[in-house]
C-alpha cells in the first residue's frame, strides 16, 4: 500500500513539476487565449477513471458476497442431507450423526456467524466438531451393503461440507484491496474537486450539481463498504440456510 501511494504521488508531482516548468519557460502570450477545453477534457478523463475503479470495486465486492452466499447455502444443504441420510444407517450410528451434525450447525450458527460478523478469528472448535460428524457414521461388520452404501454417501456429502466450510471462512477474510480503496477515496475527492473548478453562472445549478455528484459517490462508496464485509452490516449474509433446515439451531 506505501508504494502504491508514493508512485502515485510521485508521478503526480512529475506531473505538476511539468506544469509549473512550462508556464515558467512558456507562457501563454498576449495572443494566445486560454483553452478551456482542455481543463474540460481533463476533468472528463478523471470522471471516466473513477467510473472505472468504481466498477472495479463494485464488482470485485459483489463477487466476494456471492461467493460467500453461495458457500453457505453448499454448507447448510450438505449438513442437511448428512442428517437425511442418516435414516439409512444402524440405530446407534444414526443417532450419532444427527447428534454431532446438529451441535455442528448449532456452533456455526451461534458462534461463528457472530464471530465472523465482528471479523474476529473462529477458532478450531468448528473443525473438531466437524471431525466428530465424520467419525460418528461407523457401522459395524454385519452391516447390509444399503448401509455401506449410505456411510459413502454421507462421507461424500461430508467432503462437500468441508470444502464449503474452508470457502466460507476464506470469504470472511477476503476484504477489498487497500489500493482500491486508496482509489476510491483520492478519485472521489478529485472528481468533486473538478467541479469547482468550472464556472456555473446560476449559484443554485452548481449546488444541485455538485451537492448530486458528492450524494452519488457517496452512496457508492458505502455500498462498496457494505458489500466488502460479507456477514457483516445490511447486506450481510445471514444464517438463515442453517436454520431453515435446522429450525431449533
Amino acid at each position: 500500500m506505501i508504494e502504491v501511494i508514493a508512485i502515485v504521488l510521485g508521478v503526480s508531482l512529475l506531473a505538476a513539476g511539468c506544469v509549473l516548468l512550462r508556464h515558467r519557460y512558456w507562457p501563454l502570450g498576449a495572443d494566445d487565449e486560454p483553452r478551456e477545453d482542455v481543463a474540460e477534457y481533463i476533468s472528463m478523463m478523471v470522471g471516466v477513471l473513477y467510473a472505472l475503479v468504481l466498477g472495479l470495486a463494485l464488482v470485485s465486492v459483489w463477487d466476494s458476497r456471492s461467493s460467500a452466499e453461495g458457500h453457505v447455502q453448499t454448507e447448510a444443504s450438505a449438513a442437511h442431507q448428512v442428517y437425511l441420510l442418516a435414516d439409512g444407517l444402524p440405530a446407534d450410528s444414526a443417532d450419532r450423526v444427527r447428534t454431532t451434525v446438529t451441535a455442528y450447525v448449532h456452533h456455526v450458527v451461534r458462534a461463528e456467524f457472530p464471530a465472523m460478523g465482528a471479523q474476529q478469528p473462529l477458532g478450531a472448535q468448528g473443525w473438531a466438531l466437524l471431525h466428530r460428524v465424520r467419525d460418528a457414521p461407523r457401522i459395524p461388520d454385519s452391516a447390509t451393503p444399503g448401509q455401506a452404501a449410505t456411510v459413502q454417501e454421507v462421507l461424500a456429502q461430508l467432503s462437500t461440507l468441508d470444502d464449503a466450510r474452508r470457502g466460507r471462512e476464506a470469504d470472511a477474510v477476503n476484504t477489498l484491496s487497500p489500493a482500491l480503496w486508496f482509489g476510491l477515496i483520492v478519485g472521489g475527492a478529485l472528481t468533486v474537486a473538478f467541479m469547482f473548478m468550472f464556472g456555473v453562472r446560476r449559484s443554485f445549478t452548481h449546488v444541485v450539481m455538485v451537492m448530486g455528484l458528492t450524494a452519488l459517490i457517496t452512496f457508492t462508496v458505502l455500498l462498496v463498504y457494505q458489500l466488502n464485509l460479507p456477514f457483516k452490516g445490511l447486506l450481510s449474509v445471514d444464517p438463515s440456510s442453517f436454520t431453515r433446515y435446522f429450525p431449533g439451531a
